[in-house]
């Protein structure tokens, strides 16, 4: 049996019995960094043959599972933390793995964005999780633009030397609300920063961020989920001078003309 096991995102003490029951029992075990995954299992005792398995080598991994699956072994799957295949590698081993006929299981626990969603306090009826915001500013904002008019909670990963420009790009493309940055999830620094996108996230940004965002309000502009120039643009299509454009669109967003004007000329 293949068993994909969900390890601590911080706290060793949040790993779940089942989970060391299954490392215990594995005759390999799949990892995306071995010396993170020699560490936990160091923690707890357990000494097994690893096999690096990450983004680079993924396919060659897959191959090299289905290939121990089929000779009767049990193999455990993990990453460096929390839930694999959840912004980490894991994808196509399942794919291969279904691909094969050969049968698989999840070891649940710790997920990130569960956990921000729990401690930022924002609706959770409906939400929805974006991973890390990736390729270029257009990628991003079209991404983005699909989600504008969603009225639940939005989630992504952001790594410290993004969060900036990934507020930015949010408050661009959504308009002023509500958001929460989390990190350091259930270490001894955790913290859960309210804020607005307007403001921006205060302070050094360190750590692995998960940032919530406010849905969009009943009756909110469709016109938020342009871009900026193109937002301006419909208004300027209309006989507006580029100024009050610019005002009407600011209006729209909720942001100060200053937030639009910075990002109109950067477009150009």
């Amino acid at each position: 049996m293949v068993t994909f096991v969900a390890t601590p995102i911080g706290n060793l003490g949040d790993i779940t019995l089942r989970a060391l029951e299954v490392l215990r029992g594995a005759d390999v075990i799949f990892c995306e960094d071995t010396r993170h995954t020699l560490k936990l299992l160091n923690h707890f005792e357990i000494r097994k043959p690893l096999v690096a398995c990450h983004k680079f080598n993924e396919r060659a991994g897959a191959e090299k599972l289905v290939s121990l699956a089929r000779e009767g072994k049990e193999v455990a799957v993990v990453t460096d933390a929390g839930t694999p295949v959840i912004s980490d590698p894991g994808n196509l081993l399942v794919a291969a793995l279904r691909g094969a006929g050969i049968a698989y299981t999840l070891a649940p626990g710790a997920c990130a964005f569960v956990s921000a969603l729990v401690l930022s306090g924002f609706p959770a009826e409906q939400f929805a999780f974006l991973g890390f915001l990736r390729g270029k500013t257009g990628e991003k904002r079209a991404l983005l633009r699909q989600y504008a008019a969603f009225a639940g909670t939005l989630l992504f990963y952001s790594a410290p030397q993004d969060v900036d420009g990934d507020v930015a790009l949010l408050l661009e493309v959504f308009g002023d609300r509500p958001a929460c940055a989390v990190r350091e999830i259930t270490k001894v620094h955790e913290e859960v920063q309210p804020f607005r996108l307007a403001e921006g996230l205060a302070g050094e940004k360190r750590g692995e961020y998960v940032l919530v965002v406010g849905g969009a309000e009943e009756g909110e502009n469709p016109l938020n989920a342009l871009s900026v120039p193109e937002h301006i643009a419909h208004y300027t299509a209309q006989g507006m001078s580029e100024k009050d454009a610019l005002k009407a669109a600011a209006k729209d967003r909720g942001v100060s003309k200053s937030e639009l004007y910075k990002f109109t000329f950067k477009d150009r």
